[in-house]
């Protein structure tokens, strides 16, 4: 019994997730469209498993709400501060660079949680990973100090990552 639920479930949590998408991007809810999800949060990853060589770990959901939370108010401040540096300042007076981030993360999937915070939050891009995925290249659009911004992002994110995924 277990081993059919696990057949017909084999990442219970991108069932849900997917489940979700659905019914929201529909606009209206109806019982036949969260039934139709459902079906497709059962199927598509019934038929992407082979493709994922281990189930991802478990995470917190608690912290990983907070986090979500915490995301979304550093983009809409992002998005304030972006705005003001191209309006106020002429491109000869922006101070982009890149920094390296060491990484204490381990997960692929804290990994690339990270990075997609990194390059959701305007003003910064999560450029490429080191091949043993200790390190992570970001570019700053605007810093005259790069450890700062590596510290922000260890931090901010990391920190609240590692409780979350580890």
């Amino acid at each position: 019994m277990k081993q059919a639920l696990r057949w017909l479930l084999p990442h219970p949590s991108l069932t849900l997730l997917l489940t979700l998408v659905w019914v929201l991007l529909q606009q209206t809810y109806s019982p036949g469209m969260a039934v139709f999800g459902l079906i497709l949060g059962i199927v598509i990853p019934i038929s992407t498993a082979r493709w994922w060589p281990d189930r991802p770990g478990r995470f917190r959901l608690l912290p990983m709400f907070s986090y979500v939370l915490l995301v979304v108010w550093d983009i809409i401040v992002a998005n304030i501060q972006v705005a003001w540096i191209v309006l106020t300042r002429p491109n000869a007076r922006i101070r982009s660079t890149w920094v390296i981030v060491p990484l204490d993360l381990r997960t692929p999937e804290a990994i690339t949680v990270l990075a997609g915070t990194i390059t959701l939050t305007p003003g910064t891009v999560s450029a490429d990973l080191s091949d043993e995925g200790h390190s992570l290249l970001v570019h700053a659009l605007d810093t005259d100090d790069p450890d700062a911004v590596r510290d922000d992002i260890k931090n901010r994110y990391e920190r609240r990552l590692k409780e979350i995924f580890e």
